[in-house]
């Protein structure tokens, strides 16, 4: 064995540099092709936060999804999570339904690729059975498409998701906030004493 560098021989010092060299190379995450990286979805960002709006997702799971500040929040929370890539397929799946049917094929396959197919680079959690019959949709690649798989998908984040951010420190915070005040964009940057998602919406000033 190797002991103190000063011992060391030139050939114990050259593998060890080789070993190190060899593991940071596989700790090295490599960036997604060209088109995989179109599809990661950023968070929206946010023109104001109403406090009446954020009243209204606590009924209902849809009156987040379907409103530009709570999507934000929402992502935010899946982020803090490690989970975001739900809300990016449900997102990629609304962007493929407005899309030409010329250009479905392509889109199909890449949506398909990056979230449903195993060991994808952001893999949604679907049975086996939806995702094939999610592959074999891509022969026609029609608007309905990936209308399971992403009701599959809308259906965990709200039995699962969606309650515990309910419940989290971002959504308490902006519920709390003052009758009537907003929060608003993102490039304000207003610093508030808050956690480390919702700074993603900081207070009007």
């Amino acid at each position: 064995m190797c002991k103190g560098l000063a011992a060391l021989p030139a050939t114990c010092l050259k593998s060890a540099k080789d070993i190190k060299h060899r593991i940071g190379f596989l700790l090295q995450k490599p960036d997604p092709p060209p088109d995989q990286k179109a599809l990661k979805e950023k968070a929206p960002e946010v023109k104001c936060v109403e406090s009446v709006d954020v009243e209204k997702w606590k009924s209902s799971f849809n009156n987040v999804i379907n409103n530009e500040a709570g999507q934000a929040a929402f992502t935010a929370f899946l982020k803090s999570e490690f989970s975001e890539e739900n809300i990016q397929f449900w997102s990629a799946c609304e962007d493929y339904k407005k899309t030409s049917a010329d250009k479905r094929p392509v889109k199909a396959s890449q949506i398909f690729n990056q979230y449903v197919e195993m060991d994808s680079p952001n893999e949604v959690n679907l049975d086996s059975a939806t995702r094939e019959k999610t592959r074999r949709n891509l022969l026609s690649a029609d608007v309905t498409c990936f209308d399971e798989a992403q009701s599959k998908i809308i259906h965990l984040m709200e039995k699962d998701s969606y309650r515990r951010f309910l419940k989290s420190k971002l959504f308490l915070e902006l519920s709390q906030s003052p009758v009537g005040s907003t929060r608003c964009g993102l490039d304000r940057g207003v610093k508030r004493n808050l956690s480390n998602s919702s700074h993603l919406l900081p207070f009007c000033a």
